[in-house]
């Protein structure tokens, strides 16, 4: 394998099969499941996460027109959901199996000028309002939007919404009642269109693994989909739901690794770094890893995280710098420039997590993910 750059991002085809059928495992048995690949596929890398599963997944789901068109030129041929905003500019090279989720009247004239102009109707889901109070129309509005599509010649083929609070609670009543708006919104639409309507989705990872009642016709698996569970508050949900015999083995996809730029020695009583924020207490050797918080790696690790070095976890020392990361190597035998270090991932026996990372930066797993430099090069293995 030919190595590019002084960092990069290692993707385990492997790993997101083995969690697309553990996915599977658990949702209905007449369920789709769709990959949400928004964001570089939650910093993953999308081109290289559509090539892995893109066998195994029924639909794609992204954020924008441009995240679209990136999944098809990574060769998958299946229905492709824009989840955001869509604005008229951002429709071109878009075929009849990318459907739009659809909150505003301004989007449907968007999409009926994009049928007029290249002859091709972009199937139309509606993103309904049940109490998260971002994208969507209110369960009542239903008619009108049904109605206006029709006006535009646009065809309306599903509906969705989206939960407020299943991730961070043990209590899912509110997530129950958006269930129960949710539903009666989906019989209007079926009133409206006298059937039912072939796409109803409004499970996340979150109530893909905790909410049968959600499954419906689709579901929509991000962070699952990558190995990690949405929060605490989700995993603990299913313990006490199932138990730990029954516990859902999802395999974290990503492992970043750099190179060891230089070997430093810094003599007992020596500082490190800007602000001078660490003092050797002995004779330090330290490596100096080319990777920094533009390219994701928080500044808040400073002097808190650790990096894996010849399988043994070490501190990181000093500020991390827009491009350099210290890491005191001094008990770790054989270790020189051009060595691998392991900034999030397993090496050996020991492991940095995304979700350590992100305790620390004060964050979330997505966050810490999605926020990997898109510059860095991803590696598809296995």
């Amino acid at each position: 394998m030919k190595r590019t750059g002084t960092h990069w991002i290692d993707v385990s085809g492997g790993a997101l099969r083995h969690n697309v059928g553990v996915l599977r495992s658990v949702v209905g048995s007449g369920t789709a499941i769709a990959a949400v690949v928004k964001a570089n596929a939650y910093g993953h890398g999308l081109d290289e996460v559509v090539r892995a599963v893109g066998g195994t997944v029924d639909w794609m789901a992204v954020h924008t027109a441009a995240e679209a068109r990136a999944v098809r030129s990574a060769g998958f041929a299946g229905p492709v959901l824009v989840m955001g905003f869509v604005p008229e500019w951002e429709l071109f090279d878009l075929d009849l199996d990318v459907h739009v989720l659809v909150s505003t009247v301004e989007v449907l004239d968007a999409l009926a000028a994009y049928r007029d102009r290249e002859g091709v109707a972009l199937p139309v889901h509606l993103k309904i309002e049940t109490g998260t109070h971002r994208q969507g129309v209110k369960p009542e509005r239903v008619p009108d939007l049904v109605r206006a599509a029709a006006a535009r010649r646009l065809d309306v083929v599903g509906i969705a919404t989206h939960f407020a609070n299943i991730e961070d609670t043990l209590n899912h009543e509110f997530a129950l009642s958006q269930l129960e708006r949710f539903r009666e919104a989906v019989g209007v639409l079926r009133r409206e269109l006298g059937e039912e309507p072939p796409f109803v989705h409004a499970a996340c990872s979150a109530a893909a693994l905790l909410f049968r009642e959600a499954d419906f016709t689709l579901v929509r698996t991000g962070i699952s989909l990558y190995g990690h569970w949405p929060s605490r508050e989700t995993r603990l949900s299913w313990l006490l739901e199932h138990g730990r015999s029954e516990e859902v083995a999802l395999r974290p996809a990503l492992t970043w690794k750099a190179l060891v730029g230089q070997i430093q020695d810094v003599p007992a009583g020596g500082t490190v770094g800007y602000g001078r924020t660490w003092t050797a207490l002995r004779p330090t050797r330290l490596a100096v890893l080319p990777v920094g918080y533009a390219d994701g790696y928080p500044r808040a690790m400073g002097n808190r995280a650790r990096v894996v070095a010849n399988g043994a976890a070490v501190p990181v020392v000093g500020r991390v710098c827009m491009n350099i990361t210290m890491a005191d190597v001094t008990d770790v035998e054989g270790l020189g420039v051009g060595d691998e270090v392991v900034l999030l991932g397993r090496q050996g026996d020991a492991e940095v997590t995304a979700e350590t990372l992100a305790e620390l930066a004060g964050t979330i797993n997505y966050e810490l993910l999605a926020r990997l430099s898109p510059e860095t090069p991803r590696v598809l293995v296995d």
